[in-house]
């Protein structure tokens, strides 16, 4: 009865997450009943809204309710879309659709974050507090809620994926859903709810009405990325962490700077593991109940430019920036008003939160620069939108993965640097070399500037980069000893660096080819397989598991 009560109630420190058992005790029960009513489709979706909402629940609790009021309400903004009239009726129902969905996450995400940095530059001392809490205390006892505000797990992903639906009718690329269950489904699809992949209406929805289909090939595909997905997690991700990351970001005076530096290239294969994980067994759960997620990401570590990284990673983000913001604010054509407006807040945006008042200074400095140069050269005038839409575009992706000075940072980084390769790619005498040793040497530097950029991705306290940076800068040391003494600390996770980075860089028709011989086996010997893969990986890393990076995302 104990178990039972337990599976049933919501513990924050044992979440619902695929790398547990409980959650594929959960998912076997969810795939005995699905098998029994596929054929209905309304029972279906009915169905897997319930589960999900259970799933939802057991990672973030009473926040439960949160989803499913934004379910509610984009649900009714969609039909309203729809049914407007006029195209100002069409435009406020997206409006509102955008404001709710934006405050929303700005409260739940960004509330200490805004109220920290307004009192420390303007020298005041106010409170963040749950303003739901202390209304429900208000009628309750004392205390019965907490007053500080929670995260919800996944909120990032599910009102950007609301705000696409509505905008997605506005634009008539799809028409609304035919029932509310078809929408909620659609929202909290329990795989890809809590950390992706972003589900787009006109991809996933046709789906919900078609009959459920799994033969031979889509089962073995399904199997073949949810153990990939299991290793990248507990093997790349979760034990270079614990046995080296974390060790060396949480004492970094304690180590040579050339062990830093071999600590973030562990990071840039902890993150790819853990997150591209994590999509990879959502999208294996998601075929084992007929439905198709698409790839999020593409061996990001083969990309010869900033571009084609961004290109390769986090694409289901990647193709939302770019639709639902980058080309309403012109693109790569141009812009009008709302680029150098939308500039201007995040100039200020970003004074605010780091107080670099030199910031200023830049900025009008490089407007009067583009200036000159559109006056020399007619066509340069569309380079100036171009850039500041990206720019833009970048600084919002940094501030969507977390709330802090580093991560809108970091997006600033890898924005700058589109914009020089933009540039750098029409000069380029490499940009279209097909030499083994040029595409290596761009991998190389590609690979070295998106790691270094990791530097503000994985320190959470500001200033904290510059310290490491300053710490590698006048303590490398790399010389007999210090390789001897991490050799005998670190040599198994410098080996499964090695080793992961080796297969990620192995090419696609060697991976295809093994996954057509895994393919065509006889089901009891791929059982064996599978069974054999997890046994030995949990039984050799059973005390390394974490939670996924994206959930706090």
């Amino acid at each position: 009865m104990e178990r039972l009560i337990q599976l049933f109630s919501f513990d924050e420190a044992q979440p619902l997450i695929f790398t547990q058992l409980d959650f594929w005790i959960f998912f076997l029960i969810v795939l005995s009943i699905f098998s029994f009513i596929h054929k209905y489709k309304l029972t279906r979706s009915i169905f897997l809204f319930v589960v999900s909402l259970f799933f939802y629940f057991k990672t973030s609790g009473l926040l439960v309710l949160l989803l499913s009021a934004s379910i509610v309400i984009n649900y009714f903004i969609g039909k309203g879309v729809w049914g407007a009239l006029s195209q100002n009726r069409k435009k406020f129902y997206v409006t509102l659709s955008v404001l709710f969905n934006m405050l929303t996450l700005g409260y739940f995400k960004y509330a200490y974050f805004f109220t920290d940095s307004f009192n420390e530059m303007f020298h005041t001392n106010y409170e963040t507090f749950n303003v739901f809490a202390r209304m429900a205390n208000s009628f309750m006892d004392s205390g019965s809620f907490a007053d500080h505000i929670v995260l919800p797990v996944g909120v990032s992903f599910f009102t950007f994926q609301s705000i696409s639906y509505v905008v997605d009718i506005y634009r008539k690329e799809v028409p609304p859903v035919k029932n509310f269950f078809e929408y909620a489904f659609f929202v909290s699809f329990f795989p890809q709810l809590v950390a992706g992949p972003i589900v787009r209406a006109k991809d996933f929805i046709p789906q919900i009405r078609q009959p459920f289909q799994l033969n031979h090939n889509d089962f073995s595909w399904a199997i073949i990325q949810i153990v990939k997905g299991i290793l990248k997690k507990v093997i790349l991700a979760d034990y270079i962490a614990i046995h080296l990351i974390d060790k060396v970001v949480d004492a970094p005076e304690a180590f040579p700077g050339f062990i830093s530096i071999i600590a973030m290239w562990g990071y840039s294969l902890q993150i790819y593991g853990d997150f591209s994980g994590y999509t990879d067994i959502a999208i294996g759960v998601s075929r084992l109940m007929g439905f198709k997620l698409l790839e999020n990401f593409n061996s990001p570590y083969k990309a010869v430019s900033v571009a084609d990284f961004w290109r390769r990673w986090h694409k289901s983000l990647g193709s939302w920036l770019r639709d639902y913001l980058y080309i309403p604010l012109g693109g790569n054509r141009g812009g009008g008003v709302g680029t150098y407006i939308a500039t201007l807040i995040i100039l200020v945006f970003l004074i605010f939160i780091t107080q670099w008042y030199w910031l200023a200074f830049i900025y009008i400095g490089l407007i009067l620069l583009y200036s000159v140069l559109s006056l020399l050269f007619s066509s340069f005038k569309k380079h100036i939108h171009r850039d500041l839409n990206l720019l833009i575009t970048m600084v919002i992706g940094g501030l969507w993965h977390g709330a802090s000075e580093n991560f809108v940072i970091w997006g600033a980084m890898n924005g700058i640097a589109l914009i020089l390769y933009n540039h750098w790619k029409k000069v380029s005498p490499y940009e279209h070399s097909k030499a083994f040793y040029v595409r290596i040497w761009r991998i190389f530097i590609t690979f070295n500037f998106i790691t270094f950029t990791r530097i503000w991705f994985r320190l959470e306290e500001d200033g904290a980069p510059a310290q490491m940076i300053r710490q590698i800068w006048y303590h490398f040391e790399l010389n007999q000893t210090s390789f001897d003494v991490f050799m005998t600390g670190f040599d198994t996770t410098l080996y499964i660096m090695l080793l992961g980075y080796l297969f990620h860089w192995l090419p696609n028709r060697t991976k295809l080819f093994g996954e057509k011989i895994f393919t065509k086996m006889p089901m009891y010997m791929q059982s064996i397989i599978v069974a054999f893969i997890l046994i030995a990986v949990y039984q050799g890393f059973s005390d390394t598991f974490k939670p996924f990076v994206y959930f706090q995302f």
